[in-house]
C-alpha cells in the first residue's frame, strides 16, 4: 500500500545535513506530494515547495509523460522478466522514438531530425502531401453519385 508520508521521510533525511539552506523542492500535484507529513515539513521551514505548472512556469511534465507513454504502450505489454530484457526493450524503444517516431510538435519530425536539423522539408512536404490528398478526396467524392435518404418514417407500436 502506498503511504504519502514517505516522501516527506524522504526529503527531511537530506534536508537534515543542510546548513544555511532551505533547498526548494519542484513537484507535480500528486498525492505524494501534497500531504499532511509533507505539508507540516514545509510549514517547519525545512524546505519549500514549488508546484510545476502553477507556481512556476516549468516542468518536467515533457519527460514525465514520456515515460508514461514508455511503460504504459510499450514497456507494461512485454514480460519482464529480467532487467537485461528491459534494458533490450527500453534500448529498442528510445531508437525508435529517436529515429522513427514522428511527432507533432516538431511537425512531422522524428526528436532526431530536429536535434540534427536534418528533417527542415518534412513539413513543407507533409503540407503539400495533405493539400494532394484533400483534392483527390473532393474530386472522388464528387465523382460518386450517392442515394438520397429514404424519408423517416414513424413507428407505431
Amino acid at each position: 500500500m502506498f503511504d504519502p508520508s514517505a516522501t516527506a521521510e524522504l526529503l527531511l533525511h537530506p534536508a537534515r545535513h543542510l546548513e544555511d539552506t532551505k533547498p526548494t523542492l519542484l513537484v507535480d500535484g500528486g498525492v505524494e506530494n501534497f500531504n499532511r507529513t509533507v505539508d507540516e515539513l514545509v510549514e517547519s521551514g525545512v524546505l519549500n515547495r514549488l508546484l510545476a505548472r502553477t507556481e512556476i512556469t516549468f516542468s518536467n511534465s515533457l519527460i514525465e509523460s514520456w515515460w508514461r507513454v514508455l511503460k504504459h504502450q510499450w514497456l507494461y505489454l512485454n514480460t519482464l522478466d529480467t532487467v537485461s530484457t528491459i534494458k533490450k526493450l527500453v534500448t529498442f524503444y528510445v531508437e525508435e522514438h529517436n529515429t522513427r517516431l514522428p511527432h507533432s510538435a516538431f511537425r512531422g519530425q522524428t526528436p532526431d531530425e530536429m536535434y540534427f536539423v536534418t528533417g527542415n522539408e518534412i513539413p513543407r512536404q507533409l503540407e503539400i502531401t495533405r493539400k494532394a490528398a484533400r483534392q483527390v478526396r473532393m474530386e472522388v467524392n464528387r465523382e460518386n453519385s450517392f442515394p438520397t435518404c429514404e424519408p423517416l418514417t414513424a413507428i407505431t407500436s
